[in-house]
């Protein structure tokens, strides 16, 4: 009995940390965000004022925990989510998966859906994400800010939330891994990153949506993440070539003369900003200056 007793903690140990094979440590950053969650279809659904929002942000909360614990399954040992819709306060902490940490409200800073990011993370997950500004079949499609933004591209690379974002985590050598949302976002990652997980987790129809039941979207995207995350050597980080030119297309005329007043944009039309870098930060950075 005694000479079984050393393998037998041993394996216990390996099981509680859980290790990479190779002894190495798996660390994720989920980034959610809400349009995408099976069931929502409508603006009011995820805005603090509508009369089902507290349903959504429930739901929402559920499909974070089917991420953390397709990660947690994978071996993960650490996590990171970073809310980023809206306010940014949208997740229940007291329902999120006590195995992972969660980031809330904006700080200002340049990452914002990214924020917490860095170096020491091996993959990224997107949950609740959904199509550029312009898709068609795709209801609540908008990039960054309904409004005000008609497109954001990079080196005439259109690109939706999910493609700025995984741009980000090519800054610090980390690849997007898995992404759910409607059928248009998972199309449109597919195409931007070529390899990449996705969760279909509704499609849409005009303005309308053909939803999985929740608790079939949440089993989608626990598998998902897992089968993402132990196949991680087929995936790689997002990342143009410098230099960079990122084109803003706004809504309103006003708005391109004020983002003027950011160092280095140009004004290439009434409804579109210009600003150029060998640094990918300082695209993000001249974005978020640009677009407020």
């Amino acid at each position: 009995m005694k000479k079984l007793l050393a393998p037998v903690l041993i394996l216990a140990v390996v099981a509680v940390v859980g290790f990479m094979p190779g002894g190495k440590k798996l660390k994720v950053f989920i980034s959610v965000d809400m349009e995408g969650v099976a069931g929502v279809v409508n603006w009011e659904d995820v805005s603090r004022t509508g009369k089902d929002y507290d349903l959504f942000r429930q739901l929402m909360t559920l499909e974070t925990n089917a991420a953390i614990q397709g990660a947690l399954d994978a071996g993960a040992t650490g996590i990171v989510v970073r809310d980023s819709h809206g306010s940014a306060r949208n997740i229940l902490p007291n329902k999120l998966l006590a195995e992972a940490k969660l980031l809330r409200d904006w700080s200002g800073g340049p990452l914002s859906m990214m924020e917490g990011i860095d170096e020491s993370f091996d993959a990224v997950v997107f949950i609740g994400y959904h199509a550029k500004a312009g898709t068609p079949d795709a209801p609540l499609a908008h990039t960054m800010s309904s409004s005000t933004i008609d497109d954001v591209s990079v080196n005439g690379v259109s690109l939706p939330e999910a493609g700025i974002n995984a741009l980000i985590a090519g800054i610090y050598d980390v690849p997007v891994v898995y992404c759910a949302g409607d059928r248009a976002i998972c199309d449109q990652v597919k195409g931007l990153f070529g390899t990449v997980g996705t969760g279909m987790v509704k499609e849409g129809i005009g303005t309308a949506n053909l939803n999985l039941h929740p608790s079939k979207a949440r089993d989608l995207i626990r598998l998902g993440v897992r089968k993402a995350l132990e196949d991680l050597d087929d995936y790689k980080p997002y990342k143009l070539e410098a230099p960079y030119t990122l084109e803003l297309q706004l809504k309103q005329r006003n708005l391109v003369d004020r983002g003027t007043a950011y160092p280095g944009a140009v004004k290439k039309d009434d409804f579109t900003l210009v600003y150029k870098s060998d640094d990918m930060m300082e695209i993000w950075k001249a974005f978020q200056g640009m677009r407020n």
